[in-house]
Order: structure tokens, then C-alpha cells, then sequence
């Protein structure tokens, strides 16, 4: 005799991919990019219409402002004599703060929200 015929799998229960959003990646791009030094221009310039890669950006830029005004600073301290000491101890540590900041203002930024840092958060605004 032959053998029964097996009925064919059911169908898969699980659903199929929502779509993308137009430009989806494109905004996980730019709000990254953001917080990357003077590579938060781009979103500056190329997101025109989207506020919060706008505001994203500009906090990017101020942030860069601050960093390079206190590496100013610590350079500045760093040629005089008996500072330069304490010049050296901060250094590393305002550095490994900087980067602490980047990474938080670039996972917030991802999940939808913002990361106001107080006295410098304000300045993204003016501009």
C-alpha cells in the first residue's frame, strides 16, 4: 500500500517584521554622529528638519566647546611649573569623564530621550 500523505506544516506563528521607518537608520545614524566631535556637523547641516537631531546636535557642538576649553585650560596649566602636576592627574580623569558623558548623551539620544547636562544643556538651546 502507499503511504499516507502527511499534511503540510501550519504556517509560521511568528510575525513577520514591522516595516521601516523611512529614514529609521538614517536618524540612529545622525543622532550618533552627534556626539562624535566635529563630526556633529553633518547632522547639523543634513537634518534640517528633524528637532531632535537638531538639538542633538547642537548639544554635540557645545559639548565639543566645553571639552576643547577645558583641554585648553589644562594645557595652559600644564607649562606652569607646579600645576602642571595637578594638570596631569586631571587630565586622564576629566578624560575618562568626557568620554562617560559621550556615551550616555549617544545611548540616550538613541532610546528617544535627552541627557541635559546642567550649565552646558542650556547653551544647545541658544543657537
Amino acid at each position: 500500500m502507499s503511504e499516507p500523505i502527511a499534511p503540510p506544516p501550519p504556517p509560521s506563528s511568528m510575525p513577520p517584521p514591522p516595516p521601516v521607518a523611512a529614514g529609521g537608520s538614517n536618524k540612529t545614524l545622525m543622532l550618533v554622529l552627534s556626539y562624535l566631535g566635529l563630526l556633529a556637523i553633518i547632522p547639523f547641516v543634513v537634518e534640517k528638519d528633524d528637532k531632535e537631531v537638531q538639538w542633538h546636535a547642537k548639544h554635540g557642538i557645545v559639548l565639543l566647546i566645553a571639552w576643547a576649553i577645558v583641554w585648553a585650560v589644562l594645557m595652559v596649566l600644564g607649562q606652569l611649573g607646579a600645576l602642571a602636576c595637578l594638570a596631569a592627574i586631571l587630565a586622564p580623569l576629566l578624560g575618562l569623564g568626557w568620554l562617560i558623558v559621550t556615551i550616555l548623551c549617544i545611548m540616550k539620544a538613541v532610546n528617544g530621550q535627552r541627557f541635559i547636562i546642567p550649565g552646558l544643556s542650556q547653551y544647545a538651546d541658544k543657537f
